[in-house]
């Protein structure tokens, strides 16, 4: 089933081809420039260090929606083993088999295609089982450190957490913003509060996949105006959740990452995010999100900390 012109006609008006180059790989990424950095650095003022993962372990958010997305498996591979010989100092070793996108993660830009295309107009078919992601691989991010913004949405309708249901709108991000006081500018990192984490942190795995409320098909031309570097949030999918459309699954996967260019985040902590942000009484910080750099991977566990 192709997708409907409705669609297409949103990819014209984000698509950042050819912006930066054709043989750009980092897409949104390009804005964050040592300027912007330099003055994401002057938001600290508290100190205060807000962590925003998840804790990585085996009864973790994957629930077997995703085919092959699995939570953490973690061995312990030697205890106390005297490889030197007896008497020598002891080793304990451990290793992990999981899903990179499995906790708090970072999509990259070849997470996923649309019509045989990923960003910039390379062939779908340069991913492969053997050699990867052959063109921006999450590897090729780099370091990910910039101002940071929370567009609290939840807290801006005096919510703690939104429905379901809810398509979080462009109109919801201006709320947001304006509720907190601050404006996104080009090179920020987007953090979007649903609250749908909770659901998750309460105990209830399957309830936080379905239904969860998360970004609408039209806020890709949001970010896109503003020219935002990246976008994260606190629900399993990033976006709504059964769709708004039901024959449209992830057009705003599609639509960010594959005509933008623009790195998306899924299953960020933004709880303690939230209460900081509200008692210090302002919505910007540095934010340092860096990819564990997997070449050719097309996903990656991040730790992200905001710097207040």
């Amino acid at each position: 089933m192709s997708l409907p012109p409705g669609f297409h006609d949103i990819a014209k008006r984000v698509n950042n081809w050819g912006r930066w180059g054709a043989d750009d790989e980092i897409g949104t990424l390009n804005l964050v420039t040592d300027e912007v950095v330099r003055a994401a650095a002057g938001e600290i003022r508290s100190g205060r260090r807000v962590p925003l993962a998840l804790p990585l372990k085996e009864d973790g958010v994957q629930v077997g929606m995703i085919p092959g997305r699995i939570n953490p498996h973690h061995t312990m591979v030697q205890i106390n083993q005297e490889i030197f010989g007896p008497g020598t100092v002891a080793c304990s070793d451990d290793a992990v088999t999981m899903g990179l996108q499995a906790g708090t993660h970072w999509d990259a830009l070849t997470h996923v295609s649309h019509s045989g295309r990923i960003y910039n107009g390379r062939p779908a078919s340069s991913i492969t089982a053997h050699g990867r992601a052959e063109f921006s691989g999450i590897d090729k991010a780099g370091p990910i450190v910039s101002r940071g913004v929370l567009l609290d949405v939840a807290r801006a309708k005096g919510l703690d957490r939104l429905p379901g249901g809810h398509a979080v709108t462009p109109e919801d991000l201006s709320e947001a913003e304006e509720f907190g006081g601050v404006t996104v500018r080009a090179g920020d990192i987007v953090l979007v509060r649903t609250g749908q984490i909770q659901v998750y942190l309460a105990g209830d795995r399957h309830g936080y996949g379905f239904p969860s409320p998360g970004l609408s098909i039209r806020t890709p031309e949001w970010f896109h105006a503003r020219d935002v570097a990246a976008v994260a949030n606190d629900t399993l999918t990033f976006e709504i959740f059964p769709p708004e459309n039901e024959d449209l699954w992830l057009p705003v996967h599609a639509l960010d990452l594959v005509e933008m260019g623009m790195h998306q985040g899924q299953n960020w902590n933004l709880e303690k995010l939230s209460t900081a942000c509200a008692e210090e009484n302002r919505y910007a910080f540095l934010l340092s999100a860096m990819p564990e750099p997997f070449v050719g991977a097309v996903g990656t566990p991040v730790a992200p900390v905001a710097v207040l």
